[in-house]
């Protein structure tokens, strides 16, 4: 069967989401305290063998109701959990890793490198914990040790930029680690890249916090053997939306065809543009059961496409043209009033999206 793992990182428990109203705020803080049950959850319903946390569970210091949860779903797991804290929960004096007792299934990587065996899984799991916002690179001169089936590690590290402050990562380091596996945080965008026999992966963050962490999020069901196998799982969490709509016909059937058949608390920011007028109060209010829907409008003022059409110019007898042939093709009129729009657009110095 091989060992299977839930790789998990960057869930940033009690970020203070500046910029939000007061009621968003403390939605999202809401959703974010869900992540953990939801993790233990999937670790139970999948039956995973080993849980990691590779950094960042925890957005600076966190409130007593968050780490009474925290503690409460990591138990629940009811197998191992290593986590290696990063930059935004590092190992201070003050520090929850290091203040708090944590479940005995539970296993906080403090300091620098070291490791950890689990004989009943025959593995070896590697991590080390930030001691502060930066942290060099910990894979420097590094090679996994021992002589167990499995040798993972689990770090807060930054597989994309070689200059990296946290803890960067780099394909030779990877590929000469002697590691089965490497499970990273710090990246809140998913993605992964084999080095050698070492398959590294970083899950993202499991929910977003702001319109730069748009679409669907999750974590990492890993499973190791004869051929390893990633699988990304969404835990359905809060979303963030970044749209633009064409307002084409009318703002609010484009917006029926853009938005869920029903309402939603995911967070949609909807900038509407094309060519006519909008009334965004009255938008607002027909779909009010988007509670955290935003609009905005960046629409042009309606043109007259045939204005000149007749007139004794070559744009004129160009849109006289195309007037008669969707007089003469009523079946083709929406395309010919399309061409003739774009035409118009152009002849009119503005930008055009197809």
């Amino acid at each position: 069967m091989g060992l299977k793992i839930l790789h998990s990182s960057d869930w940033h428990l009690d970020s203070p989401f500046a910029g939000f109203s007061q009621s968003q705020r403390e939605l999202l803080k809401r959703e974010q305290r869900k992540i953990p049950g939801k993790v233990a959850d999937l670790c139970r319903r999948e039956d995973c063998d080993l849980v990691l946390l590779a950094g960042d569970l925890l957005d600076g210091q966190a409130g007593r109701e968050t780490l009474d949860i925290l503690k409460k779903e990591l138990k629940r797991c009811g197998v191992p959990v290593l986590i290696a804290p990063g930059n935004h929960d590092f190992c201070a004096p003050g520090s929850p890793w290091l203040e708090e007792s944590w479940p005995e299934n539970v296993f906080v990587f403090t300091g620098g490198m070291e490791s950890v065996t689990i004989s009943g899984l025959d593995c070896r799991i590697y991590g080390a914990g930030f001691q502060s916002m930066d942290c060099p690179g910990l894979l420097d001169n590094f090679r996994a040790e021992g002589s167990e089936k499995y040798r993972l590690a689990v770090l807060h590290g930054d597989p994309v930029q070689k200059n990296s402050p946290c803890n960067p990562v780099t394909a030779p380091q990877v590929r000469g680690s002697g590691l089965d596996y490497l499970a990273l945080g710090h990246i809140h965008k998913a993605g992964a890249f084999q080095a050698g026999n070492t398959l590294c992966a970083w899950p993202g963050c499991p929910m977003g916090r702001g319109w730069d962490e748009t679409g669907e999020k999750g974590v990492c069901i890993v499973t190791l053997g004869d051929q390893p196998d990633i699988q990304a799982v969404s835990l359905d969490t809060l979303r963030f939306y970044d749209l633009e709509v064409d307002v084409g016909a009318g703002a609010a059937e484009a917006l029926e065809e853009a938005l869920p058949a029903v309402g939603s608390e995911d967070f949609y920011r909807v900038e509407l543009t094309g060519y006519g007028q909008v009334d965004l109060a009255a938008l607002k209010e027909a779909f009010s059961a988007f509670a955290n829907l935003e609009l905005r409008d960046r629409t042009q003022p309606p043109m007259d496409v045939w204005a000149d059409a007749g007139e004794d110019t070559l744009e004129g007898v160009y849109f006289h043209m195309l007037r008669k042939t969707m007089e003469v093709d009523p079946e083709n009129a929406r395309l010919v009033q399309l061409a003739a729009e774009i035409s118009r657009q152009l002849l009119n110095g503005r930008e055009v999206t197809l």
